[in-house]
């Protein structure tokens, strides 16, 4: 199952109490304040890794709390630190405040690690508080509580291509066509009901990743369909694929609409490179594909390129497509 989203709860550990202790030794007639510190609680750390990619995980549990400090002992011995908490996270997961919403880490490459609630200190021994004037202290510190803080995690993928396109567009079917991505295909719309990430692989021993969102219908970003709660997954790509169906009455009109709901989610996913690409050349005839010249679109300088995923007309040249745009990207 995947999960993109989740709040939780971390809680560094709390610091240990100083000790109030006197020494008792033969042949020390009048022994001093002798008491530990405390040791510091624990604290609560974030990692990203690479080997995770949901956040199912935090749907079973929901509170981390870190390892209390010990206190203090005689003889100036130090109470034990608590044990830190470490959290894996898939890589590409951003941190929120829960209370005020302020985006605290983004966590985007691998092994990135960030502190998120930390320990309390641990108190002074009376140990520390003599002085020549105060030989016997009978007091000490207490240990300080660790920081406690609710935390949203939302995950957005990392893929170097976003694909666009209508539900049935054929967004599946062509992922699974130039990756190992097996995503379910069927022939009614929403078949696609979460994220696919696809690891194309190209010449040399080259690769990029697409990633399959689910389909966008108009009104996507006032939550209609299902496109509002997954277009945060195209965010961090490099370069968007809309895929139009050949076999649209108005290629333009679906492309202003797709584009529209975009930059009514973030002006900044238009601001990305965009390419267009015909898909389902197959319910054409060869004579109607000839006929069709290079058709453009408003806002994209590149041509599109017209294909089928299920013939594999034009997969070739796609590829070509996508990789020699990233190269230009990069």
């Amino acid at each position: 199952m995947f999960i993109d989203y989740a709040e939780i709860e971390v809680k560094g550990g709390d610091g240990g109490n100083g000790a109030v202790a006197f020494r008792r030794e033969k042949y020390v007639p009048k022994g001093g304040p002798s008491g530990g510190n405390g040791g510091n609680g624990g604290s609560v750390c974030l990692i990203a890794d690479e080997n995770l990619s949901t956040l199912l995980d935090f749907r079973y549990k929901r509170k981390y709390v870190a390892g209390k400090g010990q206190p203090g002992g005689s003889s100036l011995k130090d109470g034990k630190n608590g044990e830190d908490v470490i959290i894996k996270v898939p890589v590409g997961t951003i941190v929120k405040d829960a209370d005020t919403g302020k985006v605290l880490f983004d966590l985007s490459q691998y092994g990135q690690k960030v502190l998120i609630a930390k320990g309390g200190k641990g108190g002074k021994g009376n140990s520390n508080f003599a002085t020549p004037t105060r030989r016997t202290p009978r007091f000490a510190e207490p240990g300080k509580p660790g920081e406690e803080k609710r935390i949203i995690l939302e995950l957005k993928l990392i893929a170097d291509v976003g694909l666009v396109g209508f539900p049935n567009a054929g967004k599946s079917t062509l992922i699974s066509s130039i990756s190992a991505a097996k995503p379910k295909i069927a022939d009614y719309p929403f078949t696609t009901l979460e994220p696919v990430l696809g690891i194309v692989q190209y010449k040399d021993f080259r690769s990029f990743t697409v990633a399959d969102i689910p389909g966008i219908i108009e009104g996507a970003h006032q939550g209609k369909g299902l496109g509002i709660k997954f277009l945060r997954h195209i965010e961090r790509t490099k370069i968007l694929l809309f895929l139009i169906d050949i076999t649209s009455d108005d290629y333009q009109r679906d492309f202003d609409i797709l584009y529209n709901e975009l930059k009514k989610y973030s002006r900044k996913l238009v601001e990305k490179k965009i390419l267009v690409a015909l898909s389902k050349a197959d319910l054409l005839s060869e004579s109607e594909l000839k006929k069709m010249k290079k058709i453009k679109f408003k806002k994209v300088t590149e041509p599109a390129v017209i294909i089928s995923a299920v013939s594999g007309y034009g997969i070739e040249k796609l590829i070509d497509f996508l990789w020699n745009a990233l190269s230009e990207s990069s």
